[in-house]
């Protein structure tokens, strides 16, 4: 008895049928060996596994954004990078099968990472490691607040470091609940804010006494370098006991990878984070800042 066939109570019936179908024509017109068929079907029984334990009974409403959650979820899982890389190429042999059969019209699998690029991705925190680091700084001190705002801007936007520390005042509204920020090129964006971070940030700025017009200050008063929240973001990680190693750019990462967790469309993510890359490198799309406001509202866990 297969792999599917053991498993044939867990997938849906099309996903069976066109798995072993898929499986079928790797024997016949690759030639490939029964070790090699063994592993692409515990491989692609693994990932249909996933979509239907998503609500998913059909590829006819697969979602790009779906394989790129299952992709991080591989990574996040602990397996190596190699085991990662042959698992996606089971995912392209698979989905080309089925646009070549004319099940789905498009590769959903095109703008899928490289293997080279499944190596460099950062780490990603978990809601509840994020939660956990969040909730490190002490409040009660002026080094708290700052902290505090700092981290909960940085996961609620998914600003650069850069972008963090070149902040001024009046490029967060903390009426309207944005940011204003300079990206790479000198481009700007509108990012929307959560309340969480709304309300630390302006707890913060109730606690200075200066007049100095960068939003966030070092310890002597000048403005925060990227090396001193590298710094911060270490610390208050190891404080909050987050094993995973860390960087300003595990929030950028985090933000975008929970958004998409939580059904959020991969251009809008992409338009937030200002034309940076997650895991491809698709064309720029232009939404509203009202309908930015609306995704972050409704997809971010700290909205």
């Amino acid at each position: 008895m297969t792999t599917t066939q053991q498993q044939s109570g867990r997938l849906p019936v099309v996903f069976e049928g066109r798995l072993q179908a898929f499986l079928d024509s790797l024997a016949v017109e690759r030639g490939l060996s029964a070790n090699t068929i063994e592993a692409y079907e515990r491989d692609l029984a693994q990932h249909l596994r996933f979509l239907s334990e998503k609500g998913l009974a059909d590829f006819g409403t697969l979602e790009e954004s779906q394989l790129i959650v299952y992709v991080g979820r591989l990574r996040r899982s602990g397996a190596a990078p190699a085991t990662v890389v042959r698992k996606v190429s089971a995912l392209r042999g698979f989905y080309r099968y089925l646009v070549r059969e004319g099940v789905i019209a498009a590769d959903p699998t095109s703008n899928l990472p490289s293997g080279q690029l499944l190596r460099q991705l950062p780490s990603v925190l978990s809601v509840e490691e994020v939660e956990r680091l969040l909730a490190q700084p002490d409040t009660s001190t002026a080094r708290g607040l700052r902290d505090k705002a700092m981290l909960e801007l940085l996961y609620a936007t998914g600003l650069r470091v850069s972008e963090l520390v070149g902040l001024k005042r009046g490029d967060i509204n903390l009426d309207l609940g944005v940011v204003r920020c300079m990206g790479k090129g000198s481009k700007e964006r509108i990012v929307p804010v959560g309340g969480p971070a709304i309300e630390a940030t302006r707890s913060y700025l109730a606690s200075r006494r200066d007049a100095a017009p960068c939003l966030f200050l070092g310890n002597k008063g000048r403005p925060i370098t990227r090396v001193a929240v590298w710094r911060i973001v270490q610390r208050r990680a190891r404080g909050a006991g987050v094993r995973t190693a860390i960087s300003p750019h595990t929030l950028r990462h985090s933000f975008a990878t929970h958004m998409l967790e939580g059904g959020a469309n991969l251009r809008a993510i992409q338009e937030l984070l200002g034309h940076a890359n997650i895991v491809t490198t698709q064309i720029y799309t232009h939404v509203s800042v009202d309908r930015l406001r609306e995704i972050h509202r409704t997809y971010h866990p700290r909205a």
